[in-house]
């Protein structure tokens, strides 16, 4: 792999910029990690930090919502905003040359939002348009509530809330949120691709160095949900949702945890999709992944099945995710490194991707991988080590939750 230069440099007021030139590629990218999310929503008023990450792009500066969203186009940014526990996140990808104009735009919509009366409601229903939608979709609201099930709150609740606290946010509360949380200081923007570093650090001091520090927000903290779950549904299917204790992104043995659910999913050669699916024909989708929050991490399990197999679907996906420990072929886990390896190429060659990578890995790191550091950490896996982990943290003390019209015996969770 070409060699990586990675320049980290920390504005005054706080604000942490990594930066990573790519001299193969005509574009760039840029991911903005501002802190706000939806861990510091108020109390019974989840979903507002949701509202603001949609609110706060109809208008900034002296650009109405049209305008806005005309001029970014004019400059062919790609772009996706979305709403983190932790942060809102802001990425946008276009070619090198137009970078410094759409990070102006970006420092209006950050800075100077118009968060206009007008918008707000534009803002909220498209999130209620997506919590209504659940209700059609009892696999995403499984494993949303499975993550409030396995989880303490804030950390575990939903980023959208519920459409009953949808009804408490009005836009005094959300601008409310904006004047508390989003600030400079924790801040996290990550630039990869056809960049000079110089010119963006100039570039960011000048749309970001005066923009004042504030206080670490709050948040609201409580008890996750019950341990051992069921929804009913009236349906010709049932939805099992598993998750355990894991580690965190940050813990030293992090690949090796990753490698063990590769070898549980890694594609259709995995051991639940052949156990589960293929060999014994008892579901239509089985899955599982690593889930990681900054400082603890879960294995979320999803199995979909007939009413009539859920109980053996059940039993089935538990013994498999209990015997890995029994253990490892070698095949198994040369299969994670080269899935692996595909994925190190392509992220290579993808802007955007280096950006939230980069970013990312600040945030939870306070340092940055490159990618021949993961390829190293990568190729020195090995079965002993991944058994390991597996033995040292064990998948037990479950987490279940089903949805449909029967419940499940759980006798081994």
């Amino acid at each position: 792999m070409p060699e990586q230069i990675i320049h980290t440099h920390e504005l005054p007021n706080g604000l942490t910029v990594v930066i990573e030139p790519m001299s193969d590629v005509q574009s760039a990218a840029f991911c903005f990690l501002i802190p706000g999310g939806s861990a510091f929503d108020p109390a019974e008023h989840g979903g507002t930090a949701a509202a603001l990450t949609d609110w706060i792009t109809r208008g900034a500066g002296d650009l109405d919502s049209r305008d806005l969203s005309n001029a970014l186009d004019n400059l062919g940014v790609q772009r996706n905003e979305s709403t983190g526990l932790n942060h809102l996140a802001f990425t946008a990808a276009t070619l090198g040359e137009n970078v410094p104009a759409a990070l102006s735009l970006y420092a209006d919509i950050i800075r100077r939002p118009q968060l206009s009366d007008e918008e707000f409601e534009g803002a909220i229903a498209g999130i209620e348009q997506s919590l209504r939608a659940i209700e059609d979709e009892p696999q995403r609201k499984l494993m949303i509530e499975l993550r409030r099930r396995c989880y303490d709150a804030p950390w575990g609740l939903p980023t959208e809330g519920s459409l009953e606290e949808l009804a408490r946010i009005t836009a005094k509360s959300v601008r409310a949120h904006y004047d508390r949380c989003l600030r400079p200081n924790g801040a996290i923007l990550g630039i990869a691709g056809c960049v000079d570093i110089q010119e963006m650090l100039a570039l960011v001091s000048e749309a970001f160095g005066d923009w004042g520090t504030k206080p670490d927000s709050s948040m609201v903290t409580g008890p996750r949900g019950e341990r051992i779950g069921h929804i009913h549904h009236d349906s010709t299917q049932t939805h099992i949702g598993i998750a355990y204790d894991a580690i965190e992104y940050a813990h030293p043995d992090y690949y090796k945890a990753w490698a063990a659910v590769g070898i549980l999913s890694g594609g259709m050669s995995a051991r639940l999709f052949t156990e589960v699916r293929e060999r014994r024909g008892l579901c239509y989708s089985v899955s599982a992944s690593l889930n990681s929050l900054k400082h603890e991490g879960r294995v979320l399990c999803y199995a979909g099945t007939t009413v009539e197999r859920a109980q053996e679907t059940f039993d089935v996906t538990l013994r498999e995710l209990q015997r890995l420990g029994d253990g490892i072929e070698s095949h198994e886990l040369e299969r994670c490194k080269a899935r692996a390896k595909s994925s190190l190429i392509m992220q290579q060659e993808s802007t955007t991707s280096r950006a939230t990578s980069i970013a990312r890995d600040w945030h939870f790191l306070k340092r940055v991988q490159t990618l021949d550091d993961i390829r190293r950490d990568i190729d020195e896996l090995t079965v002993s080590g991944v058994l390991d982990y597996v033995h040292q943290h064990p998948a037990r003390d479950f987490t279940v939750l089903t949805i449909g019209p029967n419940p499940l015996k759980v006798e081994e969770a």
